[in-house]
């Protein structure tokens, strides 16, 4: 499915009463099949931008498309369920098992036992998480890298064209992280979703994505592929931004 934004705005008010753009006038295609990174200074409208695809934040302005319709004449869960929604630390339920969490949202669909069983080990064996050894485990047993590979299981439980993920690998050690990573890059070639992820790190943006989305102060300031930011930056904001994370990137991978 491909999202569009156009023209879209989100405004809040501050605690002196004053408007403040989160989002300022963000244009953008993801193309179907396509990962986009959102990248940026905190504060830069990123996550609010990636929420407003699924309806967790309304546009003050502007439109958002999935697939050509204006997501506000949708139904927020039957939007929802057509998104597949991954956030740091997979953000399992602690009292549920690895199984129950993979397959919490086909039982709220209505499915059959056997259905969900057969859904339930089929993702797991993807992730690379055999359901014999893992499904019966709680989250507190298992890894900071197993947790985010049950949470992406779980966001694939129901087969979503589009998948939104929020910081998802950013609470792993450099090991784990590089491990995952190239875990999620030949999930990805395989499943063939449309992807939009929001990061705080530029190398893991370059990695992943196939293109990256670089904001400030709630607008995009440069959009491409890595050699399109290293050899065309947009601006001396997109320079040095590139430099001092890259830096810092390699300095917290050792």
């Amino acid at each position: 499915m491909v999202i569009e934004l156009r023209d879209v705005r989100k405004v809040y008010r501050d605690r002196q009463g004053q408007e403040v753009a989160a989002v300022a006038g963000v244009t953008l295609r993801v193309e179907a099949g396509e990962t986009v990174c959102l990248i940026g200074p905190s504060g830069c409208g990123k996550t609010t931008t990636m929420k407003l695809i699924n309806r967790l934040v309304e546009p003050t302005a502007g439109e958002v498309a999935v697939d050509g319709k204006d997501v506000r004449t949708l139904d927020a869960i039957t939007l929802r369920r057509q998104m597949g929604y991954v956030i740091q630390s997979g953000g399992l339920f602690p009292h549920l098992t690895v199984a129950r969490n993979v397959g919490l949202l086909c039982r709220l669909g209505g499915w059959k036992r056997e259905r969900v069983r057969q859904r339930v080990a089929g993702l797991l064996a993807l992730v690379n998480l055999p359901e014999a050894e893992y499904g019966h485990r709680y989250p507190r047993d298992l890894s900071g890298g197993q947790r985010q590979r049950v949470g992406v299981a779980r966001a694939l439980a129901l087969d979503p064209p589009i998948v939104l993920m929020d910081e998802p690998f950013g609470a792993l050690d450099p090991i784990t992280r590089d491990q995952v990573h190239e875990e999620f890059k030949q999930l990805k070639a395989r499943m063939g979703k449309t992807i939009v992820l929001v990061t705080h790190d530029m190398a893991e943006a370059f990695k992943l994505s196939d293109r990256v989305v670089l904001m400030d102060r709630g607008a995009i300031v440069q959009v491409g592929t890595e050699i399109d930011f290293r050899e065309r930056p947009a601006s001396a904001f997109v320079t040095d931004f590139l430099k001092s994370h890259l830096t810092a990137d390699a300095a917290a991978h050792g």
